[in-house]
């Protein structure tokens, strides 16, 4: 069991004492830095290669501005320079990555096959995927994840996944063929006014996923902010008290892993279809240059990405084809594993 899923459990269990949360933070921290002794290497990229996107979610704070993809050639050079600036972790999102499924196979192998990633990772709506797809890449990606707000199919078309009520027909069917050729599954949740009083625990056991990443609602200046964006979410905003809420009821599921809008900001590394880097923090979304043009590292200087935050929002974890326990597992903390 990874080090942040230590620190995860002892955080949402009281009963723990203070000293092991602190004990494990340490540890948490320490593991990062052993995988990384300079500060500026990008470990975890997420890489928006699209921003086309087939569904119309209110709350979105990566829309579709810009219809560019950029030839084979550049995004295998820039995945290169990547790579060699310390990259360990490679997920592809968009929009919907998997409205390009060719593209996204090719991207894929390129990951593993020729830059030998110790992890890649796919965020999708779950509309698009087959399991032709699945079956025929399976090898090539560690990690899939749907994103699904709600299990009542009223509330999704309300949020904008789909006109039918199809999402949750999707979530299952990736789920059990993530199990079946040996991906790992994960969920992500925006939690927002239309589903913050929802009890999704029954439905999160019984889809089993390694890992529910559960999200504040959150405004991004330049995208999501008012009425003049392409989205505008203020009307789907929830309280901190309604957020409070909402992680207290599912707290007790051990894969359950909530990110807070303090916690989000600056603790991801975007980059986006022009492989500049994005910093979606305070303000006015920044932008960097391409790393394309200026290299990784002077790419990075010019947005904000908070390590610390990455850290403590469980950034580092058992992210290969390695077994981890799950919502539906029977798996408890156990002080042996901690190796440090």
């Amino acid at each position: 069991m990874a080090l942040s899923r230590l620190l995860e459990t002892a955080i949402s269990r009281p009963i723990l004492t203070t000293s092991l949360a602190i004990t494990l933070a340490y540890a948490s921290i320490k593991y990062y830095h052993q995988r990384s002794n300079d500060s500026s290497k990008p470990i975890s990229v997420n890489y928006h290669f699209t921003r086309h996107c087939n569904y119309q979610c209110g709350f979105c704070f990566h829309t579709e501005t810009s219809s560019r993809q950029l030839p084979s050639q550049d995004w295998q050079h820039g995945l290169h320079l990547l790579k060699q600036a310390g990259m360990l972790k490679l997920n592809f999102a968009g929009g919907e990555p998997f409205l390009y499924p060719k593209t996204l196979s090719a991207m894929c192998r390129y990951a593993k096959d020729v830059l030998n990633l110790e992890s890649v990772s796919i965020v999708s709506n779950g509309s698009k995927i087959t399991e032709r797809w699945i079956r025929e890449n399976a090898k090539y990606v560690d990690i899939i994840a749907v994103s699904c707000d709600s299990f009542n199919p009223e509330t999704n078309i309300a949020i904008g996944r789909g006109t039918s009520g199809e999402n949750v027909t999707f979530l299952r069917r990736v789920a059990s063929w993530c199990a079946q050729y040996g991906i790992k599954f994960k969920m992500n949740t925006v939690v927002c006014s239309l589903n913050w009083d929802e009890d999704m625990a029954n439905h999160i056991v019984a889809l089993a996923p390694f890992r529910w990443k559960v999200f504040q609602c959150l405004l991004v200046t330049g995208e999501n902010e008012n009425e003049e964006r392409k989205r505008d979410a203020r009307k789907l905003l929830v309280s901190d008290e309604q957020w409070k809420v909402f992680c207290e009821r599912h707290g007790h599921l051990e894969c359950f892993v909530p990110e807070s809008n303090e916690m989000m900001k600056s603790s991801y590394l975007i980059l986006d279809e022009d492989m500049c880097f994005l910093d979606k923090g305070d303000g006015e979304e920044t932008r960097s240059e391409s790393i394309l043009k200026v290299g990784v590292r002077e790419a990075m200087k010019q947005v904000r990405f908070d390590r610390e935050a990455f850290v403590k929002r469980g950034g580092v974890y058992e992210w290969g084809r390695e077994e981890e326990s799950g919502c539906g597992s029977e798996s408890g903390l156990l002080m042996e594993e901690l190796e440090f």
